[in-house]
C-alpha cells in the first residue's frame, strides 16, 4: 500500500539520507551537508527529472528532511526551497521560469525563500495585505512580511501579494518571484531565542517594481496556487517534527538504557519506560499520517491532500513536543546540559506547533471543513 508501507527504493533513500546525517551530526555545518546533500541529489528529489530533480515527490522529500532531522541535522530550508517554492514553480511556473530556476533548486546552487505571513494577518491568509498592482507591463509590490526565513541566505523569495479582480474588486492571492537585492525590497532580522542556522526577517517591500515575468502562474488561478505551496509544506513540517522527535527519544532510549542508578538501568522502570514507548507510538503514528498526507498530495488530490496534511502537521507537531518534553525529563538534570544537546530543543519543539499554521487553526479547519461544524471565524 504506497504511502503506508515504503517501497524498497524508498527505504533504500531512508538508509542513505541517515546515513549522511550520521556522517553530519548535531554539530553540522549547515553549507556542507547542503551541498554534499545536494551532490546526492536529495534535495531536489521531488522536482522534475527534466530539470535535473528526481523525478519523485512529497513522499521521497519528506523521507530526506525527517532523517537529517532524526540524526541532528535538520535542514530548515527544505521545508521552503524545494518543497513550497519548487513545487510551485514545477506546477504553474512559465517555461522560462521553470529553466531558470528549477535546476538550481534541484542542485542545490539556487535557494528560494517563502514569504506569505504578515505582522496583521497571522495565520489568516484571507487577511493579507500585501498588494500587487499592474504597471504597464509589470507589477509593483507593497506591503510587510515577518518570520520569513533565509531571505539573507535566498536568491530570491516567493511573495504572496493579492491583486485586484478587474471584474468584481475583490482581492485575490497572487505569486511573485522577487530577487533578493531587487530595489525596494529590504530585509532586518528578527531577534530570536531560538538557536537555528536559519534566521529570520521582518521584509518590506517599498513600491517593489517587478517584469511581467515574475508573476507565476495565472493570475485568476488564487488559491489553487496558493495551496499547491501550503500542502507541501504542512507535510514537510510533519517531516521536520517527527525527525526532531526521533533524535530527543533516541538520546533518552540511549540513556535510559545505561543510566543505572538502582539495581536496574533507569529504563527498566515503568515510569520511565511507559512515557518512551508512547513517545515512539505517537511519532509513528503521526509518520503515517504523514505519508498518507504525501501519498495524496503526490497522486494530485489536493483536496484530499489538504485535510491529510493539516492532520500531518498537527499530529507529529504534538508528538514531537511530547517526545522532546519526556527526553528531557528523563535525563534530569543532564537533559538541561549542552553536553546531551536536548534542551534547545524544548523551544525548537513548539516551533511545529505554532509553524506555519498553529494547531488552533488546523482544529478550526478539522471542525468545519472534515466535520461540517459551522465556522468559527
Amino acid at each position: 500500500m504506497t504511502g503506508v508501507i515504503e517501497s524498497q527504493e524508498n527505504k533504500d533513500l531512508r538508509a542513505a539520507v541517515a546515513a549522511l546525517g550520521a556522517r553530519h551530526g548535531c554539530g553540522f555545518d549547515r553549507a556542507a551537508l547542503w551541498s554534499e546533500a545536494a551532490k546526492l541529489g536529495y534535495l531536489g528529489v521531488n522536482l522534475p527529472e527534466q530539470y535535473g530533480g528526481g523525478g519523485g515527490g512529497m513522499a521521497e522529500l519528506s523521507i530526506v528532511l525527517e532523517e537529517l532531522g532524526s540524526a541532528g541535522c535538520p535542514l530548515l530550508m527544505m521545508v521552503v526551497s524545494p518543497a513550497i517554492c519548487g513545487t510551485v514553480i514545477a506546477r504553474f511556473g512559465t517555461d522560462a521560469q521553470q529553466r531558470q530556476w528549477l535546476p538550481g533548486l534541484a542542485d542545490g546552487s539556487l535557494t528560494m525563500a517563502f514569504g506569505i505571513t504578515e505582522p496583521d494577518a497571522g495565520s489568516n491568509s484571507h487577511r493579507i495585505t500585501t498588494t500587487a498592482r499592474r504597471d504597464g507591463d509589470g507589477w509593483i509590490l507593497t506591503g510587510r512580511k515577518v518570520f520569513i526565513s533565509g531571505v539573507d541566505i535566498a536568491d530570491a523569495t516567493l511573495i504572496v501579494g493579492r491583486t485586484e479582480d478587474a471584474r468584481t474588486g475583490s482581492l485575490k492571492p497572487c505569486l511573485f518571484i522577487v530577487p533578493r537585492d531587487t530595489p525596494g525590497f529590504r530585509r532586518s532580522q528578527i531577534d530570536m531565542e531560538l538557536q537555528a542556522a536559519e534566521k529570520q526577517f521582518e521584509l518590506v517591500l517599498d513600491d517593489v517594481r517587478l517584469p511581467a515575468e515574475s508573476l507565476v502562474g495565472d493570475e485568476d488561478a488564487g488559491l489553487l496556487q496558493l495551496f499547491a505551496g501550503l500542502n507541501p509544506e504542512r507535510i514537510m513540517t510533519a517531516a521536520f517534527a517527527i525527525g526532531m522527535g526521533r533524535y530527543a527519544l533516541a538520546k533518552a532510549v540511549d540513556y535510559a538504557g545505561t543510566r543505572q542508578v538502582w539495581k536496574l538501568p533507569i529504563g527498566g522502570h515503568q515510569a520511565i519506560a511507559h512515557p518512551l514507548a508512547q513517545a515512539h507510538i505517537e511519532l509513528e503514528l503521526a509518520r503515517l499520517m504523514m505519508q498518507k498526507a504525501a501519498a495524496l498530495y503526490d497522486a494530485g488530490d489536493d483536496i484530499g491532500a489538504g485535510e491529510a496534511a493539516n492532520m500531518a502537521k498537527y499530529a507529529a507537531a504534538e508528538a514531537c513536543v511530547k517526545a522532546v518534553d519526556q527526553a528531557v525529563h528523563t535525563l534530569g538534570g543532564n537533559g538541561l546540559t549542552r553536553e546531551y544537546g536536548l534542551a534547545s530543543l524544548i523551544t525548537a519543539a513548539r516551533v511545529a506547533r505554532i509553524a506555519p499554521v498553529s494547531r488552533e487553526m488546523i482544529l478550526n479547519y478539522v471542525s468545519h471543513q472534515s466535520l461540517g461544524l459551522p465556522k468559527s471565524y
